[in-house]
């Protein structure tokens, strides 16, 4: 049976995860902020670095897999954490444990969104956290002016925080599988967890616009055992030839909006 590390597994999709892999007969290893097996602030530079310190002393021969679920919303009202957090928190994370990953041909699955295809994001600020995000301090600045409490300036960094790590995904997924590492992503949809059930009336009002052709015709929001199961075939070995590609788990909801897009 395999390791595998997962960030963001104390609720949501990433409790699913676990969930999934330990049926399996899997170890798992939770790293969260207050109830992770590994409790830090993924955040800050510092809590990324124990938790890679911590996943290297638990386990120096390796991981199997690595999943980041770890995460906030446009409407959490803190324009740097979701920046910090969605974005350079993952990567760090993703960095510091490659070689646990290459020592095991190890395999990772970073959780975006499909919001990313439809193009209500501040791009600018996306392409600034690809070609520049050995300076996170400076972009965090960037941000600082803007108004936190104007919900549509939030949802755009989100989206351009997502949107910077699927590209990111794609940038290193051909060296990292030259070394036996396969990097993957999921874009779910809307699901149902904690952070869709704190939503106000007109939010969810919005959500029921862009219905989910699976559950046509339904309020049902998607399950989070959906696209945890999607996580976990990616980092199967089922999923060995699969390598680089930004998986849609919507229920059909991006092809509904962008339906000639092929690639």
């Amino acid at each position: 049976m395999g390791v595998y590390a997962i960030t963001g597994g104390s609720g949501g999709i990433g409790l699913r995860v676990i969930s999934q892999l330990e049926k399996q007969g899997h170890e798992t290893i939770n790293i969260d902020w207050k109830t992770g097996d590994i409790q830090a602030d993924l955040s800050i530079p510092e809590g990324r670095q124990k938790v890679i310190d911590e996943l290297h002393e638990l386990h120096p021969e390796g991981l199997d897999g690595l999943i980041l679920c770890a995460g906030v919303p446009g409407s959490c009202h803190d324009l740097r954490l979701i920046l910090s957090l969605n974005f350079f928190g993952t990567i760090s994370i993703i960095k510091g444990a490659y070689d646990l990953l290459e020592k095991k041909g190890g395999s990772c699955v970073a959780t975006v969104s499909n919001a990313i295809s439809q193009g209500d994001l501040r791009m600018d600020l996306a392409d600034i956290l690809n070609n520049n995000n050995e300076d996170e301090l400076r972009i965090l600045d960037l941000v600082s002016n803007l108004d936190e409490n104007d919900l549509l300036t939030g949802n755009r960094l989100y989206v351009a925080s997502k949107y910077a790590l699927a590209r990111w995904v794609r940038r290193h997924s051909a060296s990292y599988a030259a070394n036996g590492v396969r990097i993957n992503a999921v874009a779910p949809g809307n699901v149902n967890t904690s952070m869709t059930a704190t939503m106000s009336v007109d939010e969810k009002t919005a959500l029921n616009a862009l219905p989910i052709p699976t559950k046509y015709g339904k309020e049902t929001l998607m399950e989070p055992d959906e696209i945890a199961s999607a996580i976990n075939f990616l980092i199967s070995k089922e999923a060995r030839g699969v390598n680089g590609i930004i998986m849609f788990v919507d229920g059909g909801t991006d092809a509904l909006l962008n339906s000639e897009k092929v690639y």
